[in-house]
């Protein structure tokens, strides 16, 4: 935290602007030395850049954040240059010359955002996915995560186990004072069965969060030769599993990730499923059966629209049975047809899938996106089971709301959590 950093905080090089972000203590001393003053905060200024022995590297537009209000909570400054990589490399040589300057790690400007308090971890983690964000719903998400929603609400929390530990500790300690109700601590029920019914409620929309981010996984499954993957190949538009009419062709799992309907999901071709098979073949088709058991959909393809066997219904998956190559059938067509030269017929399933994303991971963005985040929310709850019993003890009431609440602070980032900050900042891109 005593060093100054920067980075190249735009896209790579060559591009038309590039934006060097530069924060730390000596970032006023920067400024001086590369256009001779210290600009008014937060108003661009146009003006040569300067680098090693005075001379001018570009001239473009320079702005100063002063302390604390810039996104790191330090002083920061941005360069605009001219995005070649001559004109960045000079420039970015130059400020590495310069006592106590260094280059920005992964993630060092949002982690001092944090460490001063400008952003909980909450919020870095919902920064971090709104960067990653491929879909309109992953976007969505992310905003509402980075914008604070989540550290608003912890924070509402546990301002309220505040109160309640503020009851149970006031007639745990000053019972004899006359001034303290006798019992107020029978009180605290009602407060901490509602509590814990909040965080169960976003427990369970969590599992919606995690699906958003993560992307709504579908598995083809079916018989060799079914079509599997032309399907894949003409979902993805280009040719990801290699077709043949040799049963069997594909042994591994072949992922492709889709936007569909701005919902991002994950599409697996597997192995066909038959009896017999080399020992490949049957590692194929138990891996493919593994992960239909853990996916959001699957797809059931045959080239008569059989239903699957009872082994695959006994997965608890919901299934979409599909019938393929519907051009060469000259009788009746099941409900979902589809051939991979009918474009028409394509769109009539991609509907269908989208729409069942739709209805599964639609509404209100939830607040936990991360297995961390659902981690700490649980023992959270956990901590709390129990705790509203009038006849429990008071000591032990008391200090399930102190184990509640530093279940909170580590979901934010107030207490215990040096183990997973590298994990988390080392996600983002240098510049960030």
């Amino acid at each position: 935290m005593t060093d100054t950093i920067f980075a190249l905080s735009s896209g790579a090089t060559p591009s038309g602007v590039a934006i060097v972000r530069v924060s730390g203590p000596s970032v006023r001393f920067v400024l001086e030395t590369t256009i001779g003053l210290l600009p008014d905060p937060r108003r661009a200024v146009l003006k040569a850049i300067r680098g090693n022995d005075g001379k001018v590297v570009d001239r473009g537009l320079v702005l100063f954040f002063p302390a604390p209000g810039s996104f790191t909570g330090e002083d920061v400054a941005e360069f605009h240059l001219h995005g070649g990589r001559a004109v960045v490399s000079a420039f970015l040589g130059f400020l590495g010359s310069q006592p106590g300057l260094r280059l920005a790690e992964a993630g060092e400007f949002t982690r001092r955002a944090f460490e001063n308090g400008r952003l909980d971890l909450t919020e870095a983690e919902g920064l971090a996915d709104l960067i990653a964000a491929e879909t309109e719903a992953q976007r969505r998400l992310a905003l509402r995560l980075a914008g604070g929603a989540f550290r608003s609400r912890a924070e509402g929390w546990r301002q309220r186990l505040i109160e309640l530990r503020a009851h149970v500790e006031a007639d745990l300690d000053f019972s004899d004072e006359e001034d303290v109700p006798e019992g107020v601590s029978s009180m605290v029920g009602i407060g901490v069965a509602a509590l814990r019914s909040e965080m169960e409620r976003e427990l369970t929309a969590g599992q919606r969060g995690e699906r958003i981010r993560d992307g709504f996984e579908v598995v083809v499954l079916g018989p060799p030769n079914a079509g599997k993957s032309s399907l894949i190949n003409t979902l993805a538009e280009r040719d990801v599993a290699i077709v043949t009419d040799i049963p069997g062709t594909t042994r591994d799992l072949l992922e492709v990730r889709l936007d569909l309907d701005g919902y991002a999901v994950t599409l697996v071709d597997t192995a066909g499923l038959r009896d017999g098979g080399d020992v490949i073949e049957a590692e194929g088709m138990r891996r493919g059966r593994a992960r239909a058991a853990a996916a959001d959909l699957i797809l059931w393809l045959t080239e008569n629209g059989d239903r699957p066997p009872q082994d695959i219904y006994a997965l608890g998956v919901k299934i979409f049975t599909v019938q393929t190559k519907a051009d060469l059938r000259l009788g009746e067509r099941k409900e979902l047809s589809v051939s991979v030269r009918d474009r028409t017929t394509i769109d009539a399933l991609i509907r269908q899938v989208a729409g069942e994303a739709a209805n599964r991971l639609g509404g209100e963005p939830p607040l936990v996106t991360r297995a961390r985040q659902r981690q700490c929310l649980q023992q959270a709850v956990e901590a709390l089971h129990g705790a509203e019993d009038v006849n429990l003890p008071t000591e032990i009431v008391a200090d399930r709301l102190r184990q509640t609440g530093e279940a909170l602070g580590r979901l934010t980032g107030r207490i215990d959590v040096e183990e997973v900050l590298g994990s988390i900042f080392s996600t983002f891109c240098i510049g960030k």
